[in-house]
């Protein structure tokens, strides 16, 4: 018998090869005529703000380009790019790159519609009403935050990251082309493609997952683990590069409805405190964090191990389920990329204060399928070294 759930998501989503060609024409359809985009700052350095403003051009709109957006944004980034896109009398708001990108924008379009200041939305369900619509452009497979209700920031004053995460905050159309993942490096490419596999893993053993939210994590984790080797060193692999951006798609719909776990938890003060990316910090704790919770779903890490190709037949489940860690171990090393803290320079003795401030980021902690306490998490940071 299964539990009462529900299911939401972005109001459209637009997936396909060359479908970026029609970001103008959707612009219209959503009877907007003067957008606000808000694009990575290194894909500005390779032109990519110009081809956009000469598409609007094109297309007879005049775009408020904002191309400052940092890895890791800071909160003021929100505030900055409301006021420009205010100052503009922007209608719609449009987030092109990762993550980084995609989140400015969505809370762009909060700041811009509502007044006040971005750090007065952070929080849950603080937004009191829909803001600008808007587009997400992803040009990297791993964020899933072109179908998610949440954006991220660092805040510098305290050190940490913050969310800010609402209904009204899912984008109006999700627009994905795979094409616009051919020339990411094999370094993002494995970085996010690791985000997406972790987004899927923490959705699928989430103690508030939904039958529905399960059917799209499990199959985004095969599909991680059957392509991304093949992205990550042959990038120009078109049919592959195809078969990740869905994968990452599902698993942001699987996140947006059952939300993630520890591994998110404990990787907000390495993002928050060192700057170390979203997706470098969630793959160095996905694995230990899946070590420690293997008790609390061995079944659904046996079905991780099946998925990720590993021949559990004969096995206990828990043996079969230590498969699904194993594989993921697998998966970084072929992937190169950083397996230990102390690799990025992070001494043993900041332990004990980012396991205090890993334990304030309560949501995911409370979908996790094992209870974390303080103790736990810093031998979690020791177990990641």
């Amino acid at each position: 018998m299964y539990k009462a759930f529900s299911f939401t998501g972005a109001k459209k989503i637009v997936f396909g090869c060359g479908s970026f060609s029609g970001l103008v024409g959707q612009v219209r359809d959503l009877r907007a005529k003067k957008p606000f985009v808000a694009v990575d700052g290194n894909l500005a350095k390779l032109g990519v703000g110009d081809r956009i403003a000469e598409m609007f051009d094109r297309g007879g709109m005049k775009a408020v380009l904002y191309d400052r957006v940092l890895p890791e944004p800071p909160l003021e980034q929100a505030d900055e790019g409301a006021g420009l896109a205010l100052k503009g009398k922007c209608d719609i708001v449009i987030g092109i790159g990762g993550g980084s990108a995609m989140d400015v924008a969505k809370a762009v379009a909060v700041v811009a519609a509502h007044g006040a200041e971005a750090k007065d939305f952070l929080g849950l369900n603080r937004v009191p009403g829909p803001g600008l619509p808007t587009i997400m452009v992803p040009t990297t497979a791993g964020t899933g935050s072109e179908v998610t209700f949440t954006a991220v920031f660092v805040r510098h004053d305290l050190k940490k990251k913050e969310g800010m995460n609402s209904m009204f905050m899912y984008p109006d159309l999700a627009l994905l082309d795979p094409e616009l993942t051919l020339s990411l490096p094999p370094q993002p490419t494995a970085a996010s493609g690791m985000d997406a596999l972790c987004h899927a893993i923490e959705s699928y053993t989430s103690v508030i997952a939904s039958p529905a939210s399960e059917m799209f994590s499990l199959r985004a984790i095969g599909l991680i683990a059957e392509n991304l080797r093949t992205c990550v060193h042959n990038g120009g692999n078109l049919e592959a590069r195809e078969a990740q951006m869905l994968g990452s798609l599902y698993a942001g719909i699987g996140l947006a409805n059952a939300g993630v776990g520890a591994a998110h938890s404990l990787s907000y003060p390495l993002g928050g405190k060192y700057g170390i990316s979203h997706g470098v910090a969630n793959t160095l704790m996905l694995p230990r964090i899946m070590e420690f919770n293997l008790p609390g779903a061995l079944e659904k890490f046996a079905d991780v191990a099946e998925m990720m190709g590993e021949n559990t037949e004969g096995l206990s489940v828990r043996d079969a389920a230590m498969l699904a860690v194993e594989a993921v171990d697998a998966l970084i090393e072929d992937c190169g990329i950083a397996t230990g803290l102390e690799e990025l320079g992070i001494p043993e003795e900041d332990y004990s204060e980012m396991a205090r401030v890993a334990m304030t980021v309560a949501r995911p902690l409370e979908n996790n399928p094992r209870k974390v306490t303080l103790e736990d998490a810093i031998a979690i940071y020791r177990t990641a070294m």
